[in-house]
């Protein structure tokens, strides 16, 4: 089976080679990366995996405006995602648990079925405290979340989507396709094999038509998302901005809607063994290594550099002292009495 995924990325050099190497032990059989605007070597590593024959790197086309639509709008033209049997859309932060057997997109693809399309719930992973960067797997250090069920106040919780090559496709969304209405309506599973909501497959949910209720729709997958890491790391995170679009702040409300550790998961951790003796494999091709570092210390100095501005250290100091709940259910909790 050939799965291809195909993300954008800026200032992501510190956590490529994870993501890679996590993504080939499930499954992933190639990588069509777009970046823009990098100043931490992002490029010239992606350059260096690809004269390797690891992904495909291409500049992001987009021309100063929603740089993922026009990234997959690109994608769907090109070799990796044309000769591939299924096409996974996501970010850097975000990683694919799956709990069947074998754990590996055509075990998660068998378990539901053989559907044309799975949406899998997403799970945002808290900081949890972590203050400093560290060059090791993310998957490591981070294992509390929110309560599977609700996120902030919502029920209905964000999903990204695996996609067969015979979807009807009308066009990729960063979240889920969304299919020809003029053909037949796909066979569409959620994360536990059951057909996705009638309302979410004809487009009528509200929040952008991507999310739909988390109750039970984790049995046999779910997302892992990455979106604080060290404290550090997020002062860069905003600093960089927003890799898919413009005009998105990571501020001190998107840190606290995404810092609720109520609940450890560990289950990802599984992978750790063979995931560290990937990375390494992947560090000693060619110029590979060298460049990892060269990301590793770019990112370092840049921590620095903000830390030494009186704004970021403030911000620093207002993430700490940040309460754990999110601004909406803190909300909803004053609203019925329960503060």
């Amino acid at each position: 089976m050939k799965v291809v995924a195909v993300t954008c990325v800026k200032n992501e050099g510190p956590f490529l080679l994870e993501w890679i190497a996590f993504n080939r032990l499930i499954g992933v059989t190639d990588f069509l990366f777009y970046s823009n605007d990098c100043a931490d070597g992002t490029d010239a590593l992606l350059d260096a995996l690809a004269a390797e024959g690891v992904v495909e790197h291409r500049a992001n086309p987009a021309q100063g405006r929603n740089y993922q639509m026009e990234a997959l709008k690109d994608a769907k033209r090109r070799r990796p995602v044309k000769a591939a049997d299924w096409v996974w859309i996501a970010d850097v932060d975000e990683f694919l648990n799956i709990h069947v057997p074998g754990h590996t997109i055509p075990d998660l693809v068998a378990a539901c079925g053989d559907p044309q399309a799975i949406s899998v719930t997403f799970r945002f992973f808290a900081n949890d405290g972590v203050e400093t960067y560290q060059d090791r797997p993310v998957i490591a250090q981070f294992d509390r979340s929110h309560d599977p069920d609700i996120w902030a106040a919502e029920m209905a919780i964000e999903v990204k989507t695996l996609v067969r090559a015979d979807f009807p496709l009308q066009y990729f969304g960063a979240h889920r396709p969304f299919h020809d209405p003029d053909r037949h309506s796909p066979h569409w599973t959620d994360g536990s094999g059951r057909p996705v909501p009638e309302r979410f497959l004809r487009r009528a949910t509200r929040r952008r038509i991507r999310a739909f209720p988390a109750k039970g729709v984790r049995q046999l997958a779910s997302l892992n998302h990455y979106a604080l890491r060290s404290l550090e790391s997020y002062l860069v995170k905003n600093d960089r901005g927003d890799v898919n679009r413009e005009n998105r702040a990571f501020d001190t409300s998107y840190w606290r809607d995404r810092n609720d550790p109520a609940v450890s998961d560990r289950s990802i951790q599984r992978h750790l063994p063979a995931l560290d003796a990937e990375i390494a494999r992947l560090k000693g091709l060619g110029r590979v290594g060298a460049l990892h570092e060269a990301a590793v210390a770019a990112h370092r100095r840049r921590i620095r550099e903000l830390l030494a501005r009186e704004d970021y250290r403030a911000m620093a100091d207002a993430l700490r002292a940040a309460p754990r709940l999110p601004v909406a259910e803190a909300e909803l909790c004053a609203l019925l009495g329960l503060t």
